[in-house]
């Protein structure tokens, strides 16, 4: 059931814009442009009001240059995910060995592999696999884990990558081999599709939603293609849009909005696990 216009936040200095953010201090929603960044999170401009020398940073001008300082956690993911490809590439051993131990053969899941779901997203096939998905994770990523936490962005990464994983076991045939950090990544894609729809009554939102859908519907033409484990990317976006749409209706404005982020997201990630237990007759 969708929420009626009524429950939507807007931003208290601007009434006229729809938000999923919260100031971290005192809790009343924020626009992108009152985001003050801050150590704690966003912060509204008056809880944001500089004192002695501090300087504060508009979280427009922070999301147009994110670095690991501003977003550890998606750095972090692009710098293993890139190292364990080039790994592989010199010694073709060590690639012989993370394919056996991580990617996702459908039947070693069935066997009890169930770690693969999760870790198939840390391999990739080519250059432009890799480099893909690490360019649309630069792009998704680090916005987001600023706005929601890092935490909860790691437990939203790693809960859509295990959505993806189950939804491609549970659909897909048994013989099938899957790697790449697709589905993780639609899960961003999701989460971000979520707030462009709760921000779409306003200018700024209304360009991103149409942006974001005219790639989404190329995205969906791509996950088609022969060779794709599109199950996949269907199932680390619907976790993403899932677990935005809970942090939306739970943690906004909440003077714990964090915790309850990362709970969430953790639970999908319980959720993921769970099912592939349940259903695997190991």
């Amino acid at each position: 059931m969708e929420p009626s216009e009524t429950t939507v936040p807007v931003c208290y200095r601007h009434p006229d814009r729809a938000t999923g953010l919260a100031c971290s201090r005192c809790g009343n929603p924020i626009c992108a442009e009152c985001s003050r960044d801050n150590a704690v999170g966003q912060l509204c401009p008056s809880c944001a009001a500089p004192t002695d020398r501090h300087q504060v940073v508009s979280g427009r001008q922070i999301y147009g240059r994110p670095t690991f300082q501003t977003a550890p956690v998606s750095f972090t993911i692009m710098a293993i995910t890139i190292a364990i490809y080039v790994g592989g590439m010199l010694s073709i051993d060590l690639d012989v060995w993370l394919t056996n131990t991580f990617a996702q053969a459908n039947w070693l899941v069935e066997a009890g592999d169930w770690w693969r779901i999760f870790t198939a997203a840390l391999l990739h096939a080519s250059l432009l696999h890799v480099g893909f998905n690490m360019y649309a994770l630069y792009l998704f990523g680090p916005r987001m884990e600023q706005q929601v936490g890092s935490a909860p962005f790691a437990a939203l990464y790693l809960a859509a990558a295990g959505a993806g994983g189950l939804l491609s076991y549970l659909l897909g045939p048994l013989q099938q081999v899957s790697i790449g950090a697709s589905g993780a990544v639609f899960g961003l894609f999701g989460a971000w599709i979520f707030v462009a729809w709760k921000m779409r009554k306003t200018p700024g939102g209304r360009s991103m939603f149409t942006q974001l859908f005219v790639l989404l519907a190329i995205n969906v033409v791509i996950s088609l293609t022969p060779g794709i484990d599109g199950l996949a990317h269907l199932g680390g976006f619907l976790a993403g849009l899932g677990i935005a749409a809970l942090w939306s209706l739970f943690a906004v404005g909440k003077a714990n909005a964090v915790g309850i982020r990362l709970a969430i997201a953790g639970a999908v990630v319980a959720i993921d696990l769970g099912a592939v237990l349940l259903v695997s007759p190991f």
